[in-house]
């Protein structure tokens, strides 16, 4: 790959210049390529991926925190049409501890689970019944400007069962700002993830990095890592870009597959661009990562915090990501979005979740890591800005020929859903634009 090295001054040309090579950048490049169009992919990192690369150790994956790929999403969906290999598990349902009061319950994950947890008295069993066995069929189009405590208030009697289930809207999200995230969206997401479940990955999401990676340069995409843009230069159209080193790129169409604040800081210009960078709410979650040589406790392998944030899964439970014997854990505490949390005692509270799970977990340490605040997505979905719907972009209304992509961006999905859907419909909306000015043209 490229590593910057291109003269000062040079001029050089392409049809798109994509901005950001994480799983958006990549998808985008990608698409476009296929079409026959020179697509130059610009990293200012000198690996490609960005929060979706794995840290490996021996025999063991690490993912930036826990991941999982819905597998009723459009991240599938585009994953499978673009023909990048992977494989991996889904998590059982069953089996799966509440945690409530510092101690552990069979979180309801069916009928007979249901029945027997000691989590809820007969009466919110009966509403929870009810609730899930219709949760396809709520209309989430309807309650997109309703907050997830505003729909939760509505529509269910008991507290026990509102909790559990801001639990699982939380699980299902990584949000945990029940005042401000869109119950469309949010309600959304636990549909998903109930139609069909999650998938963990063999080896971690680093998979994909390597597919999409592949899959663009087989398309005749010129990846260039460890190389910054600096601007990207525009009229009231886009007219290029600039490299930190003082390389300009031609070019009638860019694609910024980055975050908010980057967008705003490449086109200062663009009024829409600073307004969704400030109306962003990064979702954020402490995370602690550990290999172990072995796993103390077989049986538990997830649970979900009801009364606390919580959230522990042995990923390797079902996907390849330990050495053989050992086993490869996440766990998360989702971290409000408003005032502070101490980095200290949120370790300390994931320490004590593995305590209460794996007891004698300590002594089988292969690895471990702390993350204090994950980004986990770069935009809350909030019922004051509309829901799925009001999601900015891809298209930037002010600056004809540039748009955005990325897990906060378009009106699909969530997570890494949101990122490959509106790295797809940045691509169409590019090819669509071109067509138009070719058939202006003739």
């Amino acid at each position: 790959m490229h590593t910057g090295t291109t003269p000062v001054g040079r001029a050089r040309t392409a049809d798109v210049a994509v901005i950001g090579g994480g799983l958006a950048g990549l998808t985008a490049a990608t698409v476009l390529a296929r079409t026959g169009r020179r697509v130059l992919l610009f990293e200012k990192s000198r690996t490609l991926g960005g929060r979706a690369v794995t840290h490996a150790h021996g025999d063991f994956r690490f993912n930036i925190g826990p991941h999982a790929l819905y597998k009723a999403g459009p991240a599938m969906e585009i994953l499978r049409d673009l023909g990048i290999p992977f494989t991996g598990g889904t998590p059982a349902v069953s089996g799966a501890y509440a945690l409530d009061g510092g101690t552990t319950h069979t979180l309801p994950g069916g009928f007979v689970s249901l029945l027997t947890t000691g989590l809820l008295r007969l009466s919110a069993k009966f509403e929870l019944a009810r609730l899930l066995g219709a949760v396809q069929k709520i209309d989430t189009d309807a309650i997109q400007h309703a907050s997830v405590r505003q729909w939760l208030d509505s529509v269910l009697e008991q507290p026990d069962v509102r909790r559990l289930v801001q639990a699982l809207l939380r699980l299902s999200t990584y949000a945990n700002d029940p005042d401000r995230q869109s119950a469309g969206a949010a309600v959304a997401q636990l549909q998903a993830a109930a139609r069909s479940g999650v998938m963990y990955l063999d080896g971690g999401w680093q998979v994909l990095v390597d597919g999409l990676h592949a899959a663009a340069r087989a398309a005749g995409v010129e990846v260039e890592s460890a190389v910054r843009v600096t601007a990207v230069e525009h009229d009231t159209m886009v007219r290029g870009v600039g490299l930190a080193d003082g390389t300009r790129v031609a070019a009638s169409s860019v694609v910024i597959a980055a975050a908010p604040s980057d967008a705003a800081a490449l086109l200062p210009g663009s009024s829409a661009v600073r307004t969704w960078s400030a109306a962003a709410i990064p979702v954020r979650a402490a995370c602690l990562d550990v290999a172990l040589s072995r796993l103390p406790n077989p049986r538990a392998t997830f649970a979900l915090g009801i009364d606390v944030p919580l959230y522990f899964s042995v990923h390797s439970a079902v996907a390849t990501l330990a050495a053989p014997g050992g086993a490869t854990i996440h766990a998360a505490k989702y971290l409000p979005t408003e005032g502070s949390s101490d980095p200290k005692a949120d370790e300390r509270q994931l320490e004590a979740v593995y305590d209460l799970l794996q007891p004698g977990w300590r002594a089988a340490v292969v690895e471990r890591r702390f993350l204090p605040s994950m980004v986990v997505y770069n935009a809350l979905v909030t019922a004051d800005g509309g829901g799925l719907a009001g999601r900015p972009g891809p298209a930037i209304p002010d600056v004809d020929g540039a748009y955005v992509a990325g897990d906060w961006v378009g009106p699909e999905g969530g997570l890494a859903d949101t990122s490959l859907a509106s790295a797809r419909r940045a691509a169409q909306m590019i090819l669509h634009r071109s067509a138009r000015h070719a058939a202006a043209a003739a």
